[in-house]
Formats: C-alpha cells, sequence, structure tokens
C-alpha cells in the first residue's frame, strides 16, 4: 500500500470539503478569482494529461490504453452533462430540483472517484508524475466543493446535506486511491482512464467556464496554467 498516494489523495479531497464550508459560512467569493483558478487549473489539467498521463498510457497499453482513455472521457460526459446536464463549475445562483443536485451528486462521485485513480496511479509511475497529478487536481477541487454545495442549497437542502455532498466527494476521492492499489484491473488501467478524465474535466468542463468571457485575465491564467505545469514538470523530472 502507498501511503503517500493515500495522504496526497487526502489533502486533496479536503479541498471539496473547504468550497463547500465557504459557501454555506456566507463567505463572500470574489468572482474574478475563482474564474482565474478554474482557467489557471484548466490549463494545468490539460497539460497534465496532454504531456504525461496519456502519452505514458499509451507507452504501457498500446491501443487498448487509447480505448480506455476514451472510456474515461465518455464516462465524465455520461455522467456530468447527460445525467446532470445543469451541472458546471461555479456557484450555483438559480433555483434546482433535487434531482438535478442528486445526480450532479452521483456524476461527481464517479469523477471524484477517478481522481483519486489518477493521484495513486501517478504515484505508481513514478514520485514525481504523483506530484504533479495531485496538484492538477488539487487546484480544481475547489470550485468543485463550490459547485456541488451551492447545487444542493439551491435545490432547498440544508446546510448539513451541502457539507455531506462535499464529505461525499472527499470520500470517494480516496475510495478511489485505496481500491487502484487493491483491485488488479484499476491498478493496471488507472492511468489510461485517468488521462481521460483529467483531459474531459480539463477541456470540457472548466474551458468552456471561461471560454466565451471578454478581457484576457482568463486566457491568460489559462496559459499561465500550461506554463505552471510545463515548469513543475522540469522542476520535479526524474
Amino acid at each position: 500500500m502507498n501511503g503517500t498516494a493515500i495522504l496526497y489523495t487526502a489533502i486533496a479531497a479536503s479541498a471539496n470539503i473547504v468550497g463547500a464550508a465557504a459557501v454555506v459560512s456566507h463567505s463572500r467569493w470574489s468572482v474574478r478569482a475563482l474564474e482565474n483558478m478554474v482557467a489557471l487549473s484548466a490549463g494545468f489539467m490539460v497539460s497534465v494529461a496532454l504531456l504525461d498521463l496519456i502519452p505514458d498510457a499509451i507507452k504501457l497499453h498500446g491501443e487498448s490504453g487509447a480505448v480506455v482513455i476514451l472510456i474515461g472521457y465518455l464516462l465524465v460526459h455520461f455522467t456530468q452533462h447527460t445525467l446532470a446536464p445543469h451541472f458546471h463549475f461555479g456557484e450555483e445562483v438559480h433555483h434546482v430540483t433535487k434531482m438535478v443536485s442528486f445526480s450532479a451528486l452521483a456524476g461527481l462521485m464517479l469523477h471524484t472517484f477517478v481522481d483519486g485513480v489518477a493521484i495513486a496511479s501517478g504515484f505508481g509511475v513514478s514520485q514525481a508524475l504523483g506530484m504533479l497529478v495531485f496538484v492538477a487536481i488539487l487546484l480544481h477541487k475547489l470550485p468543485e466543493g463550490l459547485a456541488i454545495s451551492s447545487l444542493f442549497l439551491a435545490s432547498g437542502e440544508s446546510k448539513g446535506a451541502a457539507l455531506a455532498a462535499s464529505g461525499a466527494l472527499a470520500v470517494s476521492s480516496i475510495v478511489g486511491a485505496l481500491l487502484t492499489q487493491a483491485v488488479p484491473i484499476l491498478s493496471q488501467y488507472g492511468l489510461p482512464l485517468a488521462g481521460g478524465v483529467t483531459l474531459y474535466v480539463g477541456a470540457s468542463n472548466l474551458v468552456p467556464e471561461f471560454q466565451g468571457k471578454k478581457g484576457w485575465n482568463l486566457p491568460i491564467s489559462f496559459f499561465l496554467g500550461c506554463a505552471l505545469y510545463y515548469v513543475a514538470r522540469r522542476l520535479v523530472g526524474d
């Protein structure tokens, strides 16, 4: 059992709860700061997927790795934008139904499960890759916790239920990391699965959150996220 992978997964998962706590405690969020965080994390996540997770998965598994990458990509689209079409990364300010909030939770739990798989799989390849994947996932955990808790509040659920939803996401990540080290098929194909999911979250979830907005701040944050990943990769490389 790789205790380092579990530890870093738990640290990343705790950001889900921090994001939710800020919402239920009525902390004032800077919309611009949140948007810049989403853009920065999008650049970082797209970069880790395209520069490391996907190439390493193809190197290890060849064509079967590419198939699992596609499955991971499609899985997130199905759970977050087919079963829960209303979901987006950001604070929900309009009323939604309980069905929408619980569908979003189910979809996000699958996503956060694979977050744990991704961190454990990264550490399974090398300490350096594990740390880079950890940072990529940590960056989007805060807006993720904010999103699910605000969805629950917008559907009429209590603050306790909103916090519990973020806690479920955190637990799901830790379970993903634990099972990756215990279940042979996850241990074998965790890397390509993580590659597909990470690419989807970065390019198809996060980029559209800021893509149509005016100004240079958000594009700069996105490109900065890509550049930061490249620099970090050089610094912690084997």
